[in-house]
């Protein structure tokens, strides 16, 4: 499967972006998920969602804020980001995998990542 993420950019905190992640290559067939790595930091997990789109998981840090989803006969994933935070600032990366997981090493898959920048 191939992934490709879109629709960072800069904004105030307390904005909202959508980021999408178009996905080829039978991606109703995997997980997908969001993780971000900020400068000088770990790639963390922010959230996942199952094949089917019931499922859903979040990082505690995001929980409330955003919101995963999946348009399967599309083939894209998105994630609403709203109440931004400078703290939020990151590239963003989709991924896909076998199952609902938070560790990076659990998706096979990665797109090339879209910066995300909240100022104060």
């Amino acid at each position: 499967v191939q992934l490709q993420a879109s629709g960072g950019g800069l904004v105030q905190a307390g904005g909202s972006l959508r980021l999408s992640c178009a996905a080829s290559g039978r991606p109703s067939s995997y997980v997908m998920g969001w993780f971000r790595q900020a400068p000088g930091k770990e790639r963390e997990f922010v959230a996942s969602i199952s094949r089917s789109g019931g499922d859903t998981s979040y990082a505690d840090s995001v929980k409330g804020r955003f919101t995963i989803s999946r348009n399967n006969a599309k083939g894209m994933v998105y994630l609403q980001m709203n109440s931004l935070k400078p703290e939020d600032t990151a590239v963003y990366y989709c991924a896909a995998g076998p199952s609902l997981a938070t560790r990076k090493n659990d998706y096979d898959y990665w797109g090339q990542g879209t910066l995300v920048t909240v100022s104060s």
